[in-house]
């Protein structure tokens, strides 16, 4: 969408670079492994359905601390409260439809990068 090319760019220009992409549609079964962490929280029935309603694009970012700083530049949960020049606050709708997800950790980076890519399309 319109909307993906200039999330893209945002992140470019805040020096990521975009080392593995690719766009996907999640299945039911799929959208529920990923966020099975949430599995017990009301809103997952509606966050599965959300992450099922079209194609998403993954990707894999770089850049020095990247885990932090993406978080950084993502904003908080909710547009309304997420600072200015944040994806979030230019391209989030509400708390659910907020635009882009982001690892919480090195560690689960880790972990979610091997759910969507695999060794082959890491190597570049």
């Amino acid at each position: 969408s319109k909307q993906s090319g200039k999330i893209l760019n945002f992140i470019e220009e805040k020096g990521f670079k975009i080392s593995a992409q690719k766009k996907i549609r999640l299945t039911k079964k799929q959208a529920e492994g990923f966020y099975n962490v949430h599995k017990e929280r009301p809103f997952f029935p509606e966050l599965v359905e959300f992450m099922t309603s079209g194609p998403i694009l993954v990707q894999v970012l770089e850049a020095n601390n990247a885990v932090n700083k993406y978080r950084d530049i993502m904003g908080t949960t909710d547009p309304e409260e997420a600072k200015n020049d944040t994806i979030r606050s230019l391209y989030g709708k509400d708390i659910q439809c907020n635009a882009v997800h982001g690892s919480d950790s090195l560690e689960n980076a880790k972990i979610e990068i091997s759910f969507f890519f695999n060794e082959l399309e890491l190597l570049t």
